[in-house]
């Protein structure tokens, strides 16, 4: 990947919609050579998909926390698999440091996430968990 593909990339990131010429005309670069370069893009893998971020006033209904859990060792399999099954997890990550995973989980009120965090503390296997609820979101630059 080049500086040409990563300013695909960023202009992607700030606006999935933006149409190729446009695109061509920000670059100042030929359209087949964005073109080309988008095709490469996803057929490698680097870019996935395209999508829609949802602004603040469509968040706003949702209420996030992340939650951090300490687990048994050798339980990690069966717990992602039981986590996969909650419609309110929207992200899992493993991490380094005290805690094994970190989990985004959202809920459409403070009694829905209440039950959410209770059923993955209850998860056999979890040792202990921790929830952080996310109160406003000042920087978000994730692509």
């Amino acid at each position: 990947m080049d500086d040409l593909d990563r300013s695909i990339i960023t202009q992607l990131a700030q606006d999935a919609r933006i149409s190729v010429a446009v695109l061509s005309r920000r670059l100042k670069v030929a359209r087949s050579t964005v073109q080309a370069r988008l095709e490469r893009l996803e057929s490698s893998g680097a870019i996935a998909g395209y999508t829609v971020r949802l602004g603040e006033s469509a968040r706003s209904a949702r209420i996030r926390a992340t939650v951090l859990l300490v687990i048994e060792p050798r339980s990690l399999a069966a717990i992602l698999a039981r986590l996969k099954t909650l419609p309110e997890v929207e992200r899992i990550h493993t991490t380094s440091g005290r805690v094994d995973l970190a989990l985004q989980v959202a809920a459409g009120s403070t009694s829905a996430l209440d039950d959410v965090l209770d059923r993955i503390g209850g998860l056999e296997g979890v040792r202990s968990s921790e929830s952080l609820i996310h109160l406003s979101t000042k920087l978000d630059r994730a692509i």
